[in-house]
């Protein structure tokens, strides 16, 4: 790879090296870009040719580029004749002006290195062409080396070159002196143009009928630049020293004959002995023979050997030699009458192209692309041969690839897209519409075809509409979607709703019809079905043809009606359509045919769609039964868990209310949680349950009694006997003395749930005021633990409860009457004999009877609720144990904060039976004296 990119490089810098050494400081330029070296030509091939652009107008040229380094090994004066010779050929070259000479743009300049003019554009000399690649590039470019001439282009080139010596010898009374392959040159369209003027003879008395050409004689001294080319000259000029017109007719004969064999001469000269050459050779001409000219063709085999005659008199004029049968061939004269278009008239152009598609066929593409297009294309400056020119050009560009026709074809075709005058542009475009839609890129179709298949839609002329319509599903497949969708469409259907003749009403919905494949399904159902009901006409034909419509749209793999739009708006479209008396037996037959298929179609559709509701609302009520008879595992499980949390918060609260352990239902609950199927019993309880959950939530939320406490009366007690009989059944008790609290506090214990702590310190002396007692008979309450559902009642769900304890300090001459306490969850208690509270009951106040958590739970709330409240006008609760306690200690018994059984608000505050310490002191003086 880095060999190639290195050869590359030397090679770029070799060929920029040689043009910047040619033309470095020429002043030709000044005005031209001199690009690549292509060719050579001129006498010898001395004449380098480049490719260059001006700079002004970027018109593309051919630079002819003379290097004097060529000559460096000549004498100075040798030099000179050199470049006198050279500077005298294109001179007289820029004087001349005739189509078969080459043309030249800018005039000779000369620098200090090179000698340097411009001409017309240049493909490479003829001598390049037949093999001759002498002053090349090493690399030869593959457009010479693979160059092979056509027969057309080899009999038109003989014919150009026999016109351009006709013009020399007619018109300008000279003899070019020199007509050889180095000298003709193949211009960039193919056309054979003449140069090398640098031994021309200009006649003496050109005014007379008989023109004299002095002639000089042969010098062999001098550079071979300042000769001729031997091989190429008629003998005259060396044995008789003598030229006439017909020495350039031997010249011609000779180019003939190398043109057929591959640009070999028909003698070899020996430069070192001319003359010797040239008598041997006038032998060998005075005894030509056919078998010498074998590969010349037949038809103009003889006519070269005229041309080769020895006698300068026997040889055709230039005239006469453009008027032999051989260059009667088709293509030569199509070529020449191109050459000669200019000068006809608009009559003679057009008979000329209505011919010219029999001609095309026959000539090759290279001949059709650089001599033809450019001719034709030229002619669309003149509206009125746009509509003879435009088929040949359009037959051209189907045989062209897709880049030479957006290279030499498209460019040109701009302008004539938006021609609308004469109207027959149009419809050659509408005809060959496939062809530019394939060979266009997309932008161009977007904003000049398309564009002009619009105007045509829309176009005044009847005609054109329905030819447009016609040709338009040719090429709907080219046709890119949203151009379609949003602007073809539209303007078929604005010519199927306001023209007035039925034939583009009816062309439009065929047209519409046939280009339904390259729409969607949704576009056709919400554009094209709803655009159908607008139609006025109810002729038989349009009828028919709105029926052909809805019929391809139904039947159609791709697209097809769904059942809302055939039972919403296609059948009560069509129903009433088949009923148009203008319909006859056999329309009403097909109307009749497509509305039976779109009712078969609707009831097999809807009635599936039944059929399948059917089953699916069958499944579900199975499913619902099913349910209904076997209720979820997780629905059985929630509430038997419920029901169990229930129990064992019921079992606690009995067993803090009666003194008895709760038992351990961990076991319970877990057989409970793996039954799955309950019997009949079980289902039973449940429901009733259920029933009585629901009935309990039903009712309306528990309000307190509201009652006005009255002060009791105060009057003196006899507290004798009731102490004595207290202290007579405390002592009686047998139970262990517990440990003596270190501070005569309330102290508070852990809660299940919220903790609500007392914790306020009492002194001894208030605390033996409170109690009653002396200070001899410290008496502490023994602590107990009252759980409290903190969240809800008894009668909610299967939430764990909160609890909330309050424990009193025992003094250590008393027994310990600390209720049992609620075990921590996953713990089994120890099984202890229940406490007999009956002693406390005594203490503080009259005995009530003892009521479980049970059989609270079996009361209705406010029975329960009266177990706590007192009744209307009694004395409050100063009597009871809450009341007692309350008055006693001075702190409330129950944490009434953490249920709503126990919110202080709820209640009137009993009033303190006793208004101070120093009245109890008094009270008990007057007891003990």
């Amino acid at each position: 790879m880095e060999s190639m990119l290195s050869k590359l490089k030397s090679t770029v810098t070799k060929v920029t090296a040689d043009v910047t050494s040619a033309v470095m400081g020429n002043p030709v330029t000044r005005e031209f870009d001199v690009g690549r070296h292509i060719a050579s030509g001129g006498n010898g091939l001395a004449w380098k040719i480049f490719n260059g652009t001006k700079k002004s107008t970027k018109q593309e040229v051919a630079v002819f580029v003379f290097d004097k380094k060529l000559i460096d090994k000549y004498q100075k004066f040798e030099k000179d004749q050199i470049i006198d010779s050279l500077k005298r050929g294109v001179q007289q070259l820029t004087r001349l002006r005739h189509p078969r000479l080459l043309t030249v743009q800018h005039p000779l300049e000369e620098s200090r290195d090179c000698l340097a003019f411009c001409t017309e554009p240049v493909f490479a000399s003829l001598a390049n062409v037949l093999g001759n690649w002498e002053n090349l590039p090493s690399s030869v470019s593959p457009d010479i080396k693979d160059y092979k001439l056509y027969d057309v282009e080899t009999k038109y080139g003989l014919l150009q070159v026999s016109e351009g010596l006709s013009f020399l010898h007619s018109s300008v009374k000279m003899v070019h002196g020199n007509v050889t392959p180095e000298n003709i040159i193949l211009n960039k369209s193919g056309a054979w143009k003449i140069m090398g003027f640098d031994f021309c003879v200009s006649s003496t008395n050109p005014s007379e009928q008989e023109p004299k050409f002095p002639c000089k004689e042969w010098d062999p001294n001098l550079p071979s630049l300042c000769l001729p080319n031997p091989e190429y000259l008629a003998p005259e000029y060396i044995l008789s020293v003598s030229c006439e017109t017909a020495s350039d007719m031997y010249s011609l004969g000779t180019v003939i004959y190398a043109v057929f064999n591959k640009g070999k001469p028909i003698f070899e000269v020996n430069k070192q002995d001319i003359y010797k050459s040239f008598s041997r050779q006038l032998d060998q001409l005075s005894r030509l023979g056919s078998s010498s000219l074998t590969n010349i063709p037949e038809e103009v085999r003889e006519h070269v050997k005229l041309l080769l005659n020895v006698t300068p008199t026997v040889r055709p004029d230039a005239d006469q030699m453009t008027k032999i049968p051989f260059f009667d061939d088709v293509g030569a004269v199509t070529l020449q009458y191109f050459d000669t278009l200019f000068q006809r008239d608009n009559l003679q152009k057009s008979q000329f192209f209505k011919g010219l598609p029999k001609v095309l066929p026959k000539l090759p593409k290279r001949v059709i692309v650089q001599r033809i297009l450019p001719c034709l294309t030229s002619e669309f400056v003149n509206p009125d041969m746009v509509p003879f020119v435009l088929p040949n050009v359009l037959l051209i560009a189907e045989e062209c690839t897709k880049e030479e026709y957006i290279k030499l074809i498209l460019p040109d075709l701009g302008p004539v897209f938006k021609q609308q005058e004469p109207i027959q542009i149009l419809l050659i475009f509408l005809q060959k519409m496939d062809l530019l839609l394939t060979k266009t890129p997309p932008d161009e179709i977007k904003n000049s075809v398309l564009p002009m298949v619009y105007r045509a839609l829309e176009a005044p002329s009847i005609q054109i509409q329905e030819l447009c319509l016609n040709i338009i599903p040719t090429f709907a497949n080219l046709i890119d979607y949203p151009s379609m969708k949003n602007a073809l469409i539209p303007r078929i259907k604005n010519a199927c709703l306001q023209t007035s003749s039925l034939a583009v009403r009816v062309n439009s919905l065929v047209c519409l019809g046939k280009i339904l494949e390259y729409l969607d399904k949704w576009f056709v159902l919400d554009d094209i079905l709803p655009f159908l009901q607008q139609i006025p006409s109810k002729e038989p034909a349009v009828l028919m043809g709105i029926l052909g419509i809805y019929k391809c749209t139904f039947t159609h793999k791709k697209l097809g009606i769904t059942k809302e739009q055939l039972a919403g708006k296609v059948l009560p479209h069509l129903i009433p359509l088949s009923i148009e008396n203008n319909l006859n037996l056999n329309q009403f037959n097909s109307f009749i045919s497509v509305i039976k298929e779109m009712l078969n179609r609707l009831e097999c559709e809807h009635k599936t769609k039944l059929e399948q509701l059917h089953i699916m609302q069958e499944q579900q009520k199975s499913l619902d039964i099913g349910n209904q008879m076997n209720p979820s595992e997780e629905t059985k499980v929630t509430n038997v868990g419920s029901q169990q949390i229930d129990k064992v918060f019921n079992n606690i609260g009995a067993d803090f209310l009666t003194g008895n352990e709760p038992e351990n239902k961990e076991d319970g609950l877990q057989n409970k949680h793996k039954r799955v199927s309950l019997t009949l019993e079980e289902k039973q309880k449940l429901a009733k349950e259920q029933e009585q959950a629901q009935k309990l939530k039903s009712q309306q939320p528990l309000k307190p009694q509201v009652h006005t406490p009255v002060a009791p009366v105060k009057q003196t007690k006899d507290l004798t006997d009731t102490l004595m009989d207290n202290m007579s059944s405390l002592t009686s008790l047998s139970v262990s003395t517990p440990k003596v609290s270190a501070s005569s506090t309330f102290t508070s214990v852990p809660s299940m749930g919220l903790g609500m702590m007392f914790s306020t310190p009492i002194d001894n002396t208030k605390r033996n005021m409170t109690n009653g007692l002396n200070a001899n008979m410290g008496f502490q309450t023994s602590g107990f633990s009252v759980p409290v559902n903190t969240n809800q009642n008894f009668f909610s769900g299967p939430s764990t409860p909160g609890v909330t304890t309050m424990a009193l300090g025992t003094p250590s001459t008393l027994p310990n009457f600390n209720a049992v306490s609620v075990p921590p969850a996953g713990t089994k208690p120890t099984q202890q004999r229940p406490t007999d509270m009956s002693a406390l009951n005594n203490l503080f106040g009259p005995q009530k009877p003892k009521v479980s958590m049970n059989q609270l739970s079996q009361q209705k709330p406010n029975q329960w609720l009266n177990q706590f409240v007192p009744p209307q006008g009694s004395p409050g609760m100063s009597s009871s144990v809450m009341g007692t306690q309350m008055n006693m200690i001075g702190q409330p018994a129950f944490g009434m904060q953490a249920n709503p059984f126990f919110n202080p608000q709820n209640f009137a505050q009993p009033p303190t039976t006793m208004t101070n310490s120093s009245s109890a002191s008094n009270d008990l003086k007057d007891l003990f004296g």
